[in-house]
């Protein structure tokens, strides 16, 4: 397995990130096939395989469903081998999804990962973007209130989660130390952003590498060869899946 800095973070992940959506939550979701939600031992195989790949990265969520708390669950005897990243301002009941990205609603969702994930720190906290990206940074100072926090410890590395380019940029200029932006072979229009956020040292993880399963893991043998990226996020509840993504990402 490869690994990079996270931008200029000495925090070193994964080429291959593991998605978590799956682990939690399966309703509301855009993924190509449906899918139950795997049982305790199922989820551990699935860490368990993550581990022996050499995967060090797991990406969660509040809006995840139960994907914190079972991940804290799994990971509590070896939280130091784990770059774990979560976000904040979004949360799903079940049905729809509601935003939040004042001050106050980002230091509680920061505490509660925390506390779910059964940890001290989160390695990387984003803004879960509900696509009003230069709203949420301007207006709403969202990475402000992640870099206070920063600053008292309970983060390493603080970006977004971005839905448009515009913000991208603007989350770069504010300081950001990483970006999670969409690139697959559907969509590439974000290229210049990675090329941008490398230039200024911070780091790039991509969501939806395979396109929510509408691509297949070949896009990975071509999205780690991007040097600007730090790692590809792929979701999958499936050990056989995860060795076949680390196999393409590394070939």
């Amino acid at each position: 397995m490869e690994y990079r800095y996270l931008g200029n973070r000495s925090i070193k992940v994964s080429i291959l990130g593991l998605g978590t959506v799956q682990l939690g939550r399966d309703k509301g979701t855009a993924y190509k096939k449906s899918y139950a939600l795997p049982s305790h031992q199922e989820a551990k195989a699935l860490i368990d395989q993550a581990e022996k790949l050499g995967i060090n990265l797991i990406d969660t969520a509040p809006s995840y469903g139960v994907s914190e708390s079972l991940i804290g669950t799994l990971i509590q005897n070896n939280r130091d081998r784990w770059v774990v990243c979560s976000k904040v301002g979004e949360e799903f009941d079940g049905k729809k999804s509601t935003f939040d990205f004042t001050g106050d609603s980002i230091r509680k969702s920061i505490e509660r990962s925390v506390k779910r994930l059964r940890s001290d720190y989160l390695d990387i906290a984003l803004i879960h973007s509900d696509g009003n990206d230069l709203d949420i940074l301007d207006t709403w100072r969202a990475l402000e209130t992640l870099q206070e926090l920063q600053l008292r410890g309970l983060i390493k590395a603080v970006g977004i989660s971005h839905k448009t380019i515009d913000g991208a940029k603007r989350a770069i200029s504010l300081g950001a130390d990483v970006i999670m932006t969409t690139l697959n072979h559907n969509a590439q229009k974000e290229g210049k952003i990675i090329e941008l956020a490398s230039q200024r040292g911070c780091g790039v993880l991509i969501k939806k590498p395979l396109a929510r399963g509408y691509r297949g893991p070949a896009d990975l043998s071509w999205i780690a060869k991007n040097p600007g990226v730090s790692s590809a996020i792929v979701g999958t509840i499936n050990p056989e899946h995860l060795v076949e993504n680390a196999r393409w990402i590394c070939s």
